[in-house]
């Protein structure tokens, strides 16, 4: 790695990794930088399941802000997302 970036943003980067390789680049950015703000812009719910906040959008609207826990009980649109994932195993 070159430096630490105080922020990063990661657009769709999990997309085509498999639920281990997922999970060990989660790790990594975990552990390695702790102190950058990450953005994760991903349509997979996996890939924002411990994010400090994820925000919802809706043809471009912002439609619902939280954790995973409080958009899963206040958001038809997270809560089916997630729903639909799960059932495909994405989670």
């Amino acid at each position: 790695m070159v430096g630490t970036p105080k922020i990063l943003i990661l657009d769709d980067a999990t997309s085509a990794l498999d639920a281990r390789s997922e999970k060990l680049v989660q790790q990594a950015l975990d552990k390695e930088l702790s102190g950058t703000t990450v953005f994760i812009i991903a349509e997979k719910i996996s890939s924002v399941l411990h994010a400090d906040r994820i925000l919802v959008l809706d043809e471009g609207e912002l439609v619902s802000m939280g954790n995973h826990a409080t958009l899963l009980k206040n958001s038809p649109i997270y809560r089916e997302i997630y729903q639909t994932q799960k059932a495909k195993g994405d989670d």
